[in-house]
């Protein structure tokens, strides 16, 4: 793996980058081996590192038998090319492993066919060199090639291919969009949060389902919406597909009509890794994702999750050193800034460990309740005989 340090981007920035880019290899089937850092003022336009590392990188490549180098930023096609020339080993970027992922998780028609048209996408601008064999042709009478050379021909059929699966995805879009009118008096909440926070561990305990969850990046792509009842106050939970930084433009683009789920949803839950050193980076991730998905207003429940990763210890009265985060308590947590994010409400659980999952029903149903008196306000009565069984 290998990154920069650059004046935007501090060292353990650097570094935390590279360990997220370490849980995508793996994710996808590699086995990481070593990372490279190198501070620069800006990423090198020829071969994205500077000679002297890349020279480093190549002794060690060649020494070590790799075979492939991922690169924490999404290169050009003439940065590949070079970098390949110079590794003599294959090279792909952080945008092409994160497709690669996506590729292989996919399961529905739908999520398949946006992962296609991403990867189409990003592969159009990179055919340049792939065929230079074959487009060499001499100039003179009688020497002209035909009409089109081979990455000409290849580009159209990439983009044949990119104009199919746009129309495909419309189809797809509208039949999802006919599913949502038939459930659109339904109160809907959305889970949302970087991917691998335990969003898909916390449907299963809400909802009482059997929703795929894995330690591992991306382990839900697919949107899943269940019907869940708190009392006799019923509404619908859906488990989005996970953000991350750095997430590919064409990904963005191309899941957007998976993420409609979020876009309509009348209440979220933001799910957050509490336990994550750069926890509050991947909220500012989400957050950014959600502003342009145009749902960063919605009435909001910050959910800080996996609070069971602390270790809870209590220093002794006459212990003078700074009491450090795993050593907070949940009533510590309470008292902290999280706790009074504005107008949004938070809880702090261990959906795993299922630790103060009633505090968030009750949070949540109160929630669910206010949206859907304004829908249904002839059942208000109903209500208060509800609040006890929640």
């Amino acid at each position: 793996m290998i990154g920069v340090i650059t004046p935007e981007i501090s060292e353990a920035k650097a570094r935390e980058y590279l360990d997220e880019l370490a849980f995508l290899a793996k994710t996808a089937g590699a086995e990481p081996v070593r990372m490279f850092l190198q501070r620069v003022e800006h990423p090198n336009p020829r071969t994205y590192v500077n000679k002297g590392k890349t020279e480093e990188i190549a002794a060690f490549v060649a020494a070590s038998e790799i075979t492939l180098a991922i690169f924490d930023d999404e290169l050009t096609p003439s940065q590949m090319r070079n970098i390949e020339k110079e590794l003599n080993c294959r090279i792909i970027d952080r945008t092409n492993l994160i497709l690669d992922i996506f590729a292989g998780r996919a399961r529905t028609s739908h999520a398949r066919t946006q992962v296609e048209l991403a990867q189409y996408q990003y592969l159009l601008p990179r055919l340049t060199g792939m065929w230079t064999h074959l487009e060499r042709q001499r100039g003179g009478i009688g020497l002209r090639g035909p009409g089109e050379t081979e990455i000409e021909t290849d580009r159209r059929i990439i983009r044949d291919k990119i104009t199919r699966l746009k129309e495909q995805l419309k189809k797809i879009d509208t039949q999802m969009s006919t599913r949502r009118k038939g459930r659109e008096k339904m109160v809907r909440v959305a889970l949302v949060g970087y991917t691998n926070v335990g969003k898909s561990t916390l449907m299963n305990q809400v909802s009482k389902s059997d929703v795929f969850a894995e330690d591992k990046l991306f382990a839900t792509l697919d949107t899943t919406v269940r019907k869940v009842v708190l009392g006799n106050l019923p509404f619908l939970l859906s488990d989005t597909v996970g953000f991350i930084r750095k997430l590919p433009h064409d990904l963005v683009e191309s899941f957007k009509s998976t993420l409609d789920e979020v876009r309509e949803a009348d209440l979220l839950l933001h799910v957050i890794d509490i336990s994550h050193p750069g926890f509050e980076e991947q909220v500012e991730v989400v957050n950014n994702t959600l502003k342009e998905l145009e749902a960063l207003n919605k009435p909001t429940i910050l959910v800080f999750n996996k609070t069971d990763l602390f270790s809870f210890t209590r220093k002794d009265e006459d212990d003078l050193t700074p009491v450090k985060r795993e050593n907070l308590s949940l009533d510590d947590l309470r008292r902290t800034w999280m706790a009074t994010d504005g107008d949004r409400r938070t809880v702090f659980i261990s959906a795993k460990k299922r630790d103060n999952l009633d505090e968030l029903r009750r949070m949540l149903y109160e929630e669910v309740r206010k949206i859907h008196v304004t829908r249904y306000p002839y059942n208000d009565f109903l209500y208060d005989i509800a609040d006890t069984e929640v």
